[in-house]
């Protein structure tokens, strides 16, 4: 998996991406009720983001979940803050 620099803009200001996250993260109507997953897995993201606000670690979360890799938890954190930026441009 490559990663990919993307710019995008918001309130006149250009900010990099790192990561492009839309081969890790996929969305099945079947799957976890359509919740955003880790491709290959059951894993929502909002399940890894959630391991990380109870203060584990990304080897802990390694651990407890071989089939992720520290990419996979990056394209959660960037997914995740893509959904509110855009959050934030259709509320602004």
């Amino acid at each position: 998996m490559g990663t990919a620099k993307r710019l995008y803009y918001q309130h006149g200001l250009a900010y990099r991406t790192l990561m492009d996250y839309s081969q890790i993260i996929t969305m099945e109507p079947g799957k976890r009720s359509g919740k955003p997953c880790v491709r290959g897995t059951r894993i929502t993201v909002v399940d890894v983001l959630e391991y990380l606000a109870s203060g584990m670690t990304y080897a802990e979360i390694l651990a407890d979940f071989p089939q992720l890799t520290e990419s996979d938890i990056l394209a959660c954190l960037a997914f995740a803050a893509d959904r509110e930026r855009k959050l934030e441009t259709v509320l602004a």
